[in-house]
């Protein structure tokens, strides 16, 4: 999977990295490699599954793959 990642400068030098695809899905590194890393642990991290996921009544979970 591919997605596009909008890097930018931040405040005190950090570097910012957002996935636009993925509201909310946004970290920093103090470089770009470390920014980099992050923002891939950040992206697995929203695309896991919640193990306890809370339905509201009436609502069922789908799985689809990519």
């Amino acid at each position: 999977m591919k997605l596009t990642i909008i890097s930018r400068s931040g405040e005190d030098g950090w570097i910012v990295m957002e996935c636009p695809a993925l509201p909310g899905c946004i970290t920093q590194g103090r470089t770009e490699e470390e920014a980099l890393s992050n923002v891939r642990e950040a992206i697995s991290l929203y695309l896991t599954p919640e193990e306890n996921l809370h339905l509201p009544d009436g609502a069922r979970s789908i799985e689809v793959e990519l």
